[in-house]
């Protein structure tokens, strides 16, 4: 199991947090459920997809992503007793075959923190894990880590990794060797591009955007190498959420110094993954209906009916395609495109119910697989 650098210092959030969650998870699932409503079975898709399990026990398994090395899928998610801090939470990696049955090939902790939003990337034939640690009882990361493996179960330690206070996404490479990442400010306001030769030492190349309250920020690549991003507007860090909320989506040509962007109101796309099929970007990720009142505004902690789902990117913003079955406290997905056939992660409480998205941080969540025909999807 790797684990980061020895230090004594718990932060007292994550201290709290430690020892609130067990009262929390016991009581929450107790307290909500005369108040769950109906169950819910069906879940029309405008396509076919296959969805199933992939990972549920009993905790909360949240912030996933998933990649394709050496001829198996691998999936990483954050685990913990809830959705806040504790200093319980793990990174927990799988492999599978098939993506139906998985085994676990390795995990990782901090000694005296929050780990969370694992990203996997595949540099120089080495499989890479990103992580965000979080030192505050809400989850509020300030900084990003890293390690890597030549065989995906013997990790090298975890270390610090770029500069310091800004929070990795997702790595991509045009594949030329240079790898590039978006990442956002500890505090939230400003995104900017930085890029790699070897995945451990990052330079900075632009500011993406500044404003908005600027959170999760993802990228993909065109076939002629234009870079597109979308970041997660939040407008005001207020728990019922802004009913300006809503998604940044930028474009930059190489040497992606000078972006143009839009303000897009479809959503507010949390826990973002860009792909591309074809000559199209698509994205997965959380959807925010608009909200229903004065204390549930767009991306509201309040409001019910959060889920992840799949959108097509382009210039001018996103266009909604359809949801995935999920529930509550969801989104965070991973992807692995290979041919014309899409296979997805992703985390949800329980999707036979309907529970808000602030009651869904204090639930159980399992991880979810979707798989569908890209051909399919690029007809919607």
């Amino acid at each position: 199991m790797a684990q980061g650098p020895k230090d004594d210092g718990i932060s007292r959030g994550v201290r709290w947090g430690t020892l609130i969650a067990p009262l929390v998870a016991a009581a929450v699932p107790r307290i909500y459920r005369p108040f769950q409503g109906r169950l819910r079975n069906e879940w029309p898709m405008p396509i076919e997809v296959d969805h199933w399990t992939a990972i549920s026990d009993g905790l909360h398994n949240l912030t996933t992503d998933m990649i394709w090395w050496r001829d198996h899928y691998y999936l990483v998610h954050s685990n913990s007793p809830w959705h806040m801090a504790s200093t319980k939470s793990r990174i927990v990696l799988w492999r599978s075959t098939d993506a139906r049955t998985w085994e676990q090939a390795a995990e990782f902790r901090l000694s005296a923190g929050d780990i969370r939003d694992p990203k996997l990337a595949i540099i120089d034939d080495r499989l890479f894990l990103y992580v965000l640690r979080n030192d505050g009882l809400i989850a509020e990361p300030n900084g990003t880590a890293f390690t890597s493996s030549d065989d995906g179960v013997d990790w090298d330690p975890i270390v610090p990794c770029g500069p310091e206070g800004w929070l990795f996404w997702r790595p991509k490479t045009r594949g030329d060797g240079t790898w590039y990442v978006p990442a956002y400010w500890h505090k939230h306001g400003e995104s900017i591009l930085l890029k790699s030769t070897n995945g451990a030492d990052w330079e900075r190349v632009s500011r993406i955007n500044k404003g908005g309250f600027n959170d999760e920020t993802d990228l993909e690549f065109l076939p002629d190498g234009t870079a597109m991003v979308t970041a997660r507007l939040e407008i005001s860090p207020a728990p019922e959420g802004h009913n300006k909320a809503c998604t940044l989506v930028a474009t930059a040509r190489h040497p992606y110094t000078e972006w143009e962007s839009v303000r897009c109101p479809t959503t507010r796309l949390d826990g973002p993954n860009l792909f591309r099929h074809n000559d199209v970007i698509y994205a997965a990720g959380r959807h925010h209906p608009p909200g229903t009142g004065r204390f549930d505004k767009r991306a509201g902690v309040w409001g019910k009916q959060k889920r992840t789902a799949l959108y097509r990117v382009e210039r001018h913003g996103l266009r909604h395609l359809f949801d995935l079955p999920s529930a509550g406290d969801t989104s965070y997905p991973g992807v692995v495109v290979r041919d014309n056939e899409l296979t997805l992660c992703y985390y949800t409480n329980d999707v036979t119910l309907d529970p808000s998205w602030f009651v869904g941080m204090f639930l159980p969540s399992e991880i979810r697989i979707a798989r569908l025909d890209l051909n399919e999807l690029s007809t919607l």
